[in-house]
């Protein structure tokens, strides 16, 4: 097994990785799923249909050969849709050791399960050396080598070692953590946002609206995070307040724009049947709710949002509701606990 480092998913996000990697000069295998996107990144040196224009280095691969890129490579970046993470996990699972690490880059919750990315990655391999990456990244600022940083949070020191040298840069800083459910909450809750600020610039409520809006989901993932076992201070650094800022105020957010699509009369079908990429909060928002009313939490925005989603109310309709809610205390002390 050598040095070179592996890459699982050649989306915007995977290709955008591999590019920081390459970058730094790292040997690195890039797969994707379809074998014709391989040759075209191999001929071309970027990637075609998912980040036109960013030049990869020489020393990124890619290929089709998932077993290749799993006995190769020590260090794996996972990052594929979350809908389809079960799926590829398991087809890993027949090809990695436990002397390996995953850092998984998806921001979602398995719908029905409830799982993390990290649990489900645990249940379908075994390879227990596991951690997520979360934090304000837009693929194609970073790909335009835009100073960014993110949040890399493991349980294993090794794993935060491995990643921070092969990924921090002159353009990206890789801060490191233990609190990986606080990451995997974070960078999942932060789509369902982004949708309902997209719904805000859509109707053109102005920054007043979008701030109470961004404040008092900050207050909503702390809420899901503690009980999924997260320390509610992750949310007031990259993988929460800073991921919020990013996807919730850029045009470039997936999830920004459908919730825009959406304010402005498009339905959601349409929207995705035009969207040529995933946009994970609207899946993430369907699982969240369902976690919240089977946990018994409180999370009115959540709703708010699943409603606009699935059950066809308005998005103004919506908020009045919202804002007819009882006002109490802005921050219970003991959920701070």
């Amino acid at each position: 097994m050598s040095e070179r480092i592996g890459v699982i998913g050649a989306g915007s996000w995977g290709t955008t990785l591999a590019k920081v990697l390459g970058d730094n000069g790292r040997d690195t295998l890039l797969w994707a799923r379809h074998e014709e996107l391989c040759g075209e990144i191999n001929e071309r040196h970027e990637n075609p249909r998912y980040l036109a224009g960013a030049k990869l280095s020489p020393t990124v691969e890619a290929t089709h050969d998932l077993e290749r890129v799993c006995k190769s490579c020590r260090l794996l970046l996972l990052v594929v849709p979350s809908h389809g993470l079960r799926a590829v996990a398991k087809q890993m699972g027949d090809h990695v050791g436990g002397e390996q690490m995953i850092v998984h880059c998806i921001k979602g919750i398995e719908q029905h399960t409830f799982k993390r990315m990290s649990e489900i990655i645990r249940e379908e391999t075994c390879v227990r050396k596991i951690g997520v990456l979360a934090g304000p990244n837009l693929a194609k600022e970073l790909a335009a080598q835009k100073p960014a940083g993110t949040l890399v949070a493991s349980k294993y020191d090794e794993v935060l070692r491995a990643a921070q040298a092969a990924l921090t840069s002159r353009y990206f800083r890789v801060y490191v953590g233990d609190d990986v459910a606080g990451a995997e909450v974070g960078g999942a809750f932060k789509n369902i946002v982004a949708l309902a600020a997209g719904m805000v610039d859509g109707t053109g409520l102005g920054d007043n609206t979008k701030a109470l809006l961004i404040t008092r989901s900050l207050h909503e993932m702390a809420l899901l995070g503690g009980a999924m076992g997260a320390s509610w201070r992750t949310f007031s650094g990259m993988a929460g307040i800073g991921d919020l800022m990013a996807t919730c105020f850029s045009p470039l957010s997936r999830n920004h724009q459908v919730g825009e699509r959406l304010a402005k009369g498009e339905t959601l079908a349409h929207i995705q049947e035009t969207m040529f990429m995933v946009a994970e909060g609207v899946k993430t928002t369907a699982a969240v709710f369902a976690l919240a009313r089977d946990r018994g939490l409180e999370m009115p925005i959540v709703g708010g949002v699943n409603a606009v989603l699935y059950q066809g109310i308005n998005f103004l309709d919506g908020l009045g509701q919202l804002m007819a809610l009882p006002v109490g205390r802005e921050h219970d002390p003991e959920e701070m606990q």
